[in-house]
């Protein structure tokens, strides 16, 4: 068994003849391009147990050497992936149950009856790898590229693999993101958390293809470095796989909450004071700045109409051909896994961020309930409008956050506050203006925005 850490990334044909190339991969070529052609058919039992496991079972031809493969389940956060791999060489084509025993099949799937495991898929392909190496400081880095095109068939359905996949071999797991981000920056990559066994689940049911990643896991005690973390690698794990899911199918509710959780990880980087400066999150800001402007409007617009909606996907695509995504999430990785927040702050910033998120928490929310002055908007809400950025910071917070605070009908005060987000995107007119005062006055007066009134 070893464990295997790797990212990743869809590209196109163009892409990927142009990594052939790419002088920082040439620079660091330790052994030249090689090719192998790799055919491989995957397994799983009728009810598709082992895909609820998150458990691979692969056979692969590679030439004339047949290998069996059980990848168990790992752990992947915004698409960098870490699995434990075994393997075992075969004399033919054919999978030896025998191999499957204790040591490596997962506890959980010890009532699986293994003799009903048969063949899915198949995810054939023309692999060109090479071995990249290069001096990381007194750290050794080397790591496998291996760029691959072919098809992954389900049945009379096929869907292409084009990616490059980087494989760590030796050094640390912010190599493959260092060398990945400086690729990126000239080149138009999708970081994709999907692997190709994934792909073959998908095309025999699109529903298959899971969206959500678990929750973070918060409680009140925890620092908040911890919780801005935590938070930070589930959104832009989400947003990975729900950028890949409407790739692949265009519905419109992905889009929007895709955009949703690019508004939330921008709300909650502003958010933290002194234990973020400003100089270590503007890059952040600017880049999400930049694509929420774009796409916020577009979203909001196709609320209400239709050739909004329809005309949507192509546009997506036309952003995943840029490099401004695929920069964007692999430098947000990098940002994150250095915590980056947390250099060169002051005392004070690191005293707010050792801070027990419970107790910094509530502070946070009764300073944003104070100022954003609800009787003001009673009587102006046509101005509403200018005060969202507030409005989101409070709903990010209480969206994943809510569960650590002790503060009365919490939930209650998530769902009038939505409703009030909601009213101040919409389109100024008498009914607007006065559901707008309304839905103030509802917050106003619920038991957890006066709780916090007087924090």
């Amino acid at each position: 068994m070893h464990k295997e850490t790797e990212i990743k990334l869809r590209v196109s044909r163009d892409t990927l003849a142009a990594l052939r190339e790419h002088p920082l991969l040439k620079k660091r070529n330790k052994s030249g391009w090689q090719q192998r052609e790799l055919l491989n058919q995957y397994f799983d039992t009728p009810e598709r147990d082992l895909a609820a496991a998150k458990v691979a079972l692969r056979l692969r031809r590679d030439g004339e050497v047949i290998i069996q493969t059980l990848k168990t389940r790992g752990q992947s956060v915004a698409g960098l992936s870490e699995r434990h791999e075994y393997e075992w060489h075969l004399e033919k084509t054919k999978l030896d149950l025998k191999k499957l025993d204790a040591q490596c099949w997962p506890e959980q799937l010890a009532e699986v009856d293994k003799k009903t495991i048969k063949p899915l898929f198949s995810t054939d392909f023309t692999r060109e790898y090479a071995e990249i190496a290069w001096g990381r400081g007194k750290t050794k880095v080397v790591i496998e590229a291996a760029l691959d095109l072919g098809k992954v068939i389900v049945g009379k359905q096929h869907e292409e693999i084009c990616e490059l996949e980087l494989e760590l071999r030796e050094g640390p797991a912010e190599a493959l993101l260092e060398l990945a981000a400086e690729l990126a920056a000239s080149l138009p990559m999708m970081p994709c958390d999907i692997s190709k066994a994934e792909r073959g689940y998908r095309l025999l049911d699109p529903a298959s293809y899971d969206l959500s990643l678990p929750a973070a896991e918060l409680n009140a005690e925890m620092p908040l470095d911890d919780a801005f973390a935590a938070l930070g690698w589930q959104l832009l794990g989400s947003s990975q796989r729900l950028a890949e899911q409407y790739r692949f199918n265009g519905h419109w509710r992905l889009l929007q909450d895709w955009v949703e959780n690019l508004t939330e990880l921008r709300a909650l980087a502003s958010s933290l004071g002194q234990a973020a400066p400003r100089a270590s999150t503007r890059e952040l800001r600017n880049s999400l700045d930049a694509l929420l402007e774009d796409w916020k409007p577009l979203v909001q617009a196709g609320m209400e109409d239709e050739d909004v909606r329809r005309a949507a996907p192509e546009q997506f695509a036309e952003e995943l051909l840029e490099t401004r995504w695929g920069q964007f999430s692999l430098d947000t990785s990098r940002w994150l896994l250095a915590r980056a927040w947390t250099v060169e702050r002051n005392n004070r910033g690191n005293r707010q961020g050792a801070a027990q998120l419970g107790n910094w928490l509530t502070h946070l929310l009764a300073e944003e309930a104070q100022a954003l002055q609800l009787p003001r908007y009673q009587q102006q809400p046509e101005d509403l409008a200018e005060q969202l950025p507030r409005i989101e910071r409070l709903l990010a917070w209480l969206h994943h956050a809510r569960n650590v605070l002790e503060v009365p009908e919490v939930d209650r005060l998530y769902g009038e506050l939505n409703k009030l987000q909601h009213l101040a995107h919409q389109p100024i007119n008498d009914e607007a203006l006065d559901a707008r005062v309304q839905q103030a006055i509802a917050v106003f007066q619920s038991r957890a925005w006066k709780y916090l009134l007087r924090k």
